[in-house]
């Protein structure tokens, strides 16, 4: 199990690093909170559970702080209820859209595929437009986040169908009918916002990727719509390394290559529609991060996949750290976006494109 030991090694020292970029970002903004202080404040929100008592169908389950620190209100409540929200909120986008960056790379067998491929983002970027423009169409009361999240799955959903023929979905195929959704659904959103009239500017920020007021529930919902899925993409890992050899030779090799990709395309887009929907549409995370984590650790998914998803949330963090620090502050998909074109046309120019 020697791909165990570079696992867990890898994934170690990525979740130190993590563990400094959110440390570190917590305490940079207009009021400056040293790291080691922003330590504490996280080391005292640790709680233990010390008892639990049941009261009908209550059940009420008492905790102690590990730790009491002497930090200030002032800095505790910036922290944890200013920042931290926003930092997590990141390092989940970043987490789900660098893994699905690396599923949709293994599936088409092309270091130049993103999440977006299959028309997640021009899917969100409907939904949120249009509960934006005219929320009252938008049908079971969903919120932005809501509409975003159900668009995103639906263009998925009718790219796969589009592609699909007699059982079979040619990667070849599914590329082609992504480019013509996305295409078409573009058209939408512009038809949106030619009509948006004082909303436009809403809706705009909204498409340039961004963190800013984020919240703990948004955090806690996100957690759970990536973690799951992700976790049975974990279980596909070796699946997806065999299919790297081609379709025909997995299929000869055991692996259900049609069920394989529709297991794999379904939860890529999930975990893409949490991550828009909460975001916006945050370009390149999932191109960039999975590239250069495949370069570091070899293409073995059962490594690649939880490396390049962490990376991701610490890249996505560290990129939002810089949109909010100068003294205006920057959507974050502008600055994934200035650092993600360059790498893009580095891999037109250095790296060979695989044929579909």
């Amino acid at each position: 199990m020697r791909f165990a030991g570079r696992t867990v090694g890898w994934s170690s020292g990525l979740v130190a690093v993590l563990c400094a970029v959110v440390t570190t970002s917590a305490g940079i903004g207009p009021v400056w909170i040293p790291p080691a202080v922003v330590g504490k404040v996280l080391l005292n929100a640790v709680v233990v559970p010390t008892g639990i008592s049941v009261s009908g169908p209550a059940v009420d389950v008492t905790t102690a702080h590990v730790f009491s620190y002497a930090v200030s209100d002032l800095q505790t409540q910036i922290v944890m209820q200013v920042r931290l929200p926003r930092i997590l909120l990141g390092a989940v986008v970043g987490f789900s859209l660098a893994a699905a960056g690396t599923i949709m790379q293994g599936i088409f067998r092309n270091p130049m595929a993103d999440p977006s491929i299959i028309g997640v983002s021009s899917g969100a970027a409907v939904g949120a437009v249009g509960f934006i423009v005219a929320p009252v169409v938008i049908p079971f009361g969903l919120g932005l986040r809501g509409a975003a999240f159900v668009g995103a799955l639906v263009a998925a959903f009718g790219v796969y169908l589009i592609a699909t023929r007699n059982g079979r979905t040619p990667v070849a195929t599914l590329l082609l009918a992504g480019v013509a959704i996305q295409t078409f659904l573009g058209a939408v959103v512009s038809f949106l916002l030619l009509h948006s009239g004082e909303s436009i500017r809403r809706a705009l920020y909204w498409l340039m990727g961004h963190l800013k007021g984020a919240s703990w529930p948004e955090v806690t919902s996100s957690v759970v719509l990536v973690a799951v899925p992700f976790v049975v993409l974990l279980a596909y890992a070796r699946d997806l390394n065999v299919m790297l050899l081609g379709e025909e030779d997995a299929q000869s090799l055991g692996i259900e290559v049609e069920r394989t990709k529709r297991v794999l395309l379904a939860l890529s887009a999930v975990i893409t529609a949490a991550g828009v929907a909460v975001a916006g549409i945050v370009g390149f995370v999932g191109l960039i991060v999975p590239h250069v984590m495949r370069l570091l650790v070899g293409p073995d998914h059962r490594i690649l996949l939880p490396t390049a998803a962490l990376a991701g949330a610490s890249f996505l963090v560290a990129t939002d750290t810089l949109a909010r620090s100068g003294s205006a502050e920057v959507p974050v998909g502008i600055v994934t976006a200035v650092l993600g074109a360059p790498f893009f046309l580095y891999l037109l120019r250095k790296r060979e494109v695989h044929e579909l």
